[in-house]
């Protein structure tokens, strides 16, 4: 049996741990458009994984933990489908920054779309140094309320 006494330190660094692991989050302090998103959902990069050094073309494997993928204007809860952002700084930062979080994601050489429900693709990239990061969008390409995105990784293509 646990006292109250012995418990109250368990519970305070039980708190203090998953108050410590959301801002540690990828999407901490980040909020997107009005679809929610399931706690612990997440997404992340099967392959490459950050530090590779790696040769063009790139083949990108995409991870999706706690919801489902679902082509590009499919309305079912917890679902969504992939983006790849490439070489542009964090979703949500930069100048169109609060634009894509509320409006949507654009579709550029910097934004790739996957609204067929991809999980992977095939990248041709120029040797040097590459950032990558994985966000999901809810049926009209934009961030879920609480955004399920990825660490930014870096690949170097030689």
């Amino acid at each position: 049996m646990i006292s109250i006494v012995s418990a109250r330190p368990m519970w305070r660094a039980m708190r203090a741990a998953a108050i410590a692991a959301a801002a540690l989050s990828p999407s901490a302090g980040i909020t997107g458009g009005t679809t929610p998103s399931p706690d612990g959902a997440s997404v992340y990069f099967v392959s490459p994984k950050d530090g590779d050094i790696v040769s063009s073309p790139v083949t990108v494997v995409f991870g999706l933990r706690g919801m489902g993928v679902a082509p590009a204007g499919t309305e079912k809860e917890n679902t969504g489908h992939h983006h790849l952002l490439i070489d542009r700084p964090p979703l949500g930062e930069g100048e169109d920054g609060a634009d894509e979080l509320a409006y949507g994601l654009p579709s550029d050489e910097n934004h790739l779309h996957f609204g067929g429900g991809q999980t992977e693709t095939t990248l041709e990239l120029a040797p040097g140094e590459h950032t990558l990061q994985l966000v999901l969008g809810d049926a009209g390409h934009v961030p879920h309320a609480r955004p399920i995105m990825s660490d930014v990784i870096t690949i170097r293509v030689e």
